[in-house]
């Protein structure tokens, strides 16, 4: 058999990274939908996220457990369970389905873009990526089509929907730092899942006394509503698409990875117009546009970047 050359097998990668990213996209769309769904038993965001959290925790405990794989708790697991089980579950979460009752599932996955945004500034100040001005030009494109989101008084439904729209960026920037926690901290040739799990049991730990004190713990609606079954599917695509996009993260980089908010974003737009019928501006189309051009200026780096980037 013929041996790949090094240039080939970084082609070959590089397509099998944009096919995950593409499906991570379409994937993760549907859960701003199902996250306006969650909302219309009139469960409160801090329920309904404990509950993603928990389902999804006990589906990747019971990977591992038939899997035979064991959650490792030396360093540096437990600060990369902790810190991003609150960075990328905990507040972002709850502040999602906070918005997600307000805005509609379009509007709600145009916000993740500025993950890349923040990732980028963040990255490269760090130097955990290298600069490069085609990344730059691609991140600009995402500032310029949410710009074009937020600045139209044609663009969003309501004024106060911007307002929204600011906090989802807060949630962004908790992704924007989960990121990066991860893309540093996470040791090579571990299985992504197990991770993963150890972020939602930490997530699930941190967020029981929490519903509790804040007496807003409540039974998932039974027999099932649209809401329950929402926030099962929701358990679902966090249990498999976190451990894909954790995977994509060690494997691309920051920068690259966080381009599945371009996708998330478009995806998300055509569930919403798709489950609930919505009609979005020419504003907001236009913007779409601009951030799928600005995907493409962003490539997955080679495993050189890395290590040029640390010195």
């Amino acid at each position: 058999m013929r041996l790949l050359t090094p240039s080939l097998k970084f082609t070959r990668s590089k397509v099998v990274s944009m096919m995950l990213l593409l499906f991570l996209g379409i994937v993760w769309g549907l859960s701003f939908s199902l996250a306006r769904m969650s909302t219309e038993s009139g469960l409160h965001p801090l329920t309904i996220n404990y509950w993603s959290c928990l389902l999804a925790a006990i589906f990747l405990c019971l990977f591992c457990l038939f899997t035979k794989q064991r959650v490792p708790l030396q360093h540096p697991f437990p600060f990369l369970y902790i810190s991003c089980g609150i960075l990328g579950m905990v507040v972002p979460g709850t502040l999602y389905f906070y918005a997600a009752s307000q805005i509609s599932a379009g509007i709600l996955s145009i916000t993740v873009a500025t993950v890349p945004l923040l990732t980028f500034i963040a990255a490269t100040t760090l130097r955990l990526e290298l600069f490069s001005y085609m990344r730059l030009a691609g991140v600009i494109l995402g500032i310029v089509s949410i710009g074009m989101l937020i600045l139209p008084n044609e663009s969003l439904p309501n004024s106060t929907d911007a307002y929204w729209v600011l906090l989802m960026i807060v949630a962004s920037a908790c992704y924007a730092a989960e990121t990066l926690i991860i893309d540093s901290q996470t040791p090579p040739n571990i299985n992504s899942f197990v991770v993963v799990t150890g972020m939602l049991v930490a997530a699930s730990l941190i967020m029981t006394p929490l519903v509790w004190l804040t007496g807003t713990f409540e039974t998932l609606p039974w027999p099932p509503t649209h809401s329950t079954t929402a926030i099962i599917g929701m358990a679902v695509i966090t249990a498999t698409a976190v451990g894909l996009f954790y995977r994509l993260i060690v494997t691309t980089g920051p920068v690259f990875a966080a381009q599945t908010a371009y996708l998330v974003t478009l995806a998300g737009v055509v569930w919403g117009i798709i489950i609930y019928d919505e009609k979005h501006s020419v504003w907001i189309w236009s913007a779409l546009a601009i951030m799928i051009l600005a995907l493409f200026l962003v490539q997955p780096r080679d495993n050189s970047d890395r290590s040029s980037a640390a010195r």
